[in-house]
């Protein structure tokens, strides 16, 4: 009989059971904590294998499908991942990678409900023009034609006015003469020459507030007729008419501030001084024209859609253009080129005929008396080729106006959201609109 017994102290070998070499196991009981360097055991896996419970690394967990798959039916997808194909990745609009493969957004008006390319919003305007010409051409042509009319008639009465005065060249005028020219400049030509001046500005404000809001309305599949687009129009009017004014004054302000500080250096006789800031100060409030005019130039969008105020126009134009200034500008210079070249075809047919009865010729340059028949010609030249132009000008505009709010406002998914219903023509308004003074910054919108 030994002293020691046979199961012997835990963790020493036995008589039975003699030591083997390798490392010392720690025992369950005995409180020691183990080697150094080495975890408890069950605390950590083997290296290479997960955790208890969790998938092996790059799998997804148990019960979800794999990352890109949408899940089982019935079943919603993971916690902070939208649905596979259901949202944009940032960039990718108008790119092969937008949505799921054979993704197109929706075109309730012919146009995609998402972020346009240059080429997208010249086509848009005229696929506008295409859908609903009555509203675009005729109201066009209707209120053109009153100008015309008017123009028309301002220009013969002043081709006759200038042949009733019967002076030859190198004629000396008398006091009677010169008494008579004078009168009829102030009584009669400067009056109408601003009456024509002043409809003309009328038509303009008038024909902006109504094809605003036909092509604005077409963009979400609603057909305005004339008399719908009247009385949607007729009530922005007057903020029409302010934000024009507004946008006139920051354009003409700048040049009509260097002009004064010219005529006042030159009546002070300080022609160096006077000549340099001519230069220098008319160049700098031509750039600022342009940058006004270009920063403001979604004020009559903003006015009519929005139903904001002259102002407020001005102010949510300025944002919508901030850091885009040279994408719309070159888009709006893009633009009047084209309006200018297709003018210019369209005018070509009236000029050969003008040239025939006895017109000027346009710009074949070909010279002769001016006849009624020929004024006549011109005036319906310019009335054919402004009918045409207008809407193009203004569709281009409104639609610019729609690719910078999808852009920064993320207004494509909530349109299209809306296009799954019949769509009022009033979620311009509706969609997002800023806070009032005072009340704090809006609310962020789901961007893409």
């Amino acid at each position: 009989m030994t002293d020691n017994p046979s199961w012997g102290v835990p963790g020493e070998p036995t008589e039975a059971e003699p030591a083997q070499p390798g490392p010392a196991q720690p025992s369950q009981g005995s409180g020691q904590p183990p080697p150094y360097g080495q975890p408890p055991p069950g605390q950590y896996p083997p290296y290479g294998q997960p955790p208890h419970g969790q998938p092996p690394h790059g799998q997804p967990p148990h019960g979800q499908p794999p990352h890109g798959q949408p899940p089982p039916y019935g079943q919603p997808p993971p916690y902070s991942q939208p649905p596979p194909g259901q949202y944009p990745q940032y960039g990718q609009y108008g790119q092969p990678g937008y949505g799921p493969p054979g993704y197109r957004p929706p075109e309730p008006g012919g146009i995609p409900l998402r972020p346009m390319g240059v080429g997208e919003i010249l086509s848009g305007a005229f696929t506008s023009i295409r859908r609903n010409p009555a509203a675009t051409l005729g109201l066009s042509a209707i209120l053109l034609s009153i100008y015309g009319v008017a123009s028309t008639g301002f220009s013969l009465a002043l081709r006759r006015l200038v042949g009733n005065l019967n002076i030859s060249p190198g004629q000396t005028l008398t006091p009677a003469q010169t008494r008579h020219i004078a009168f009829d400049i102030f009584a009669i030509v400067l009056p109408s020459a601003l009456a024509i001046i002043a409809l003309a500005f009328i038509i303009e404000v008038i024909l902006t507030g109504l094809l605003t809001v036909v092509i604005g309305r077409g963009v979400l599949g609603r057909q305005v007729s004339m008399g719908e687009a009247w009385r949607l129009a007729l009530p922005r009017l007057p903020a029409i008419l302010g934000a024009v004014v507004l946008t006139g004054l920051s354009i003409l302000g700048p040049l009509a501030a260097v002009a004064l500080i010219v005529v006042l250096l030159v009546i002070a006789h300080v022609y160096p001084v006077a000549v340099i800031i001519g230069i220098l100060g008319g160049l700098a409030a031509i750039c600022l024209a342009v940058w006004f005019s270009v920063m403001f130039s979604l004020a009559a969008p903003t006015v009519v859609l929005e139903r904001q105020g002259p102002a407020r126009a001005l102010a949510r134009s300025w944002r919508l253009v901030l850091r885009s200034f040279w994408r719309v500008f070159g888009i709006l210079l893009l633009t009047g080129l084209v309006v200018f070249i297709a003018s210019a075809v369209i005018k070509v047919p009236f000029s050969l005929l003008e040239a025939l009865v006895g017109g000027s010729g346009g710009a074949f340059g070909l010279t002769a008396p001016h006849t009624v028949l020929a004024v006549i010609l011109a005036a319906v030249a310019s009335i054919v080729a402004g009918a045409v132009t207008r809407p193009v000008s203004a569709g281009v505009t409104v639609l610019l106006y729609l690719d910078l709010r999808m852009r920064k406002e993320g207004l494509d998914l909530a349109l299209q959201n809306a296009a799954t219903g019949q769509m009022t023509g009033d979620e311009f308004e509706t969609m997002w609109r800023p806070p009032a003074p005072g009340h704090g910054p809006a609310p962020a919108p789901s961007s893409w």
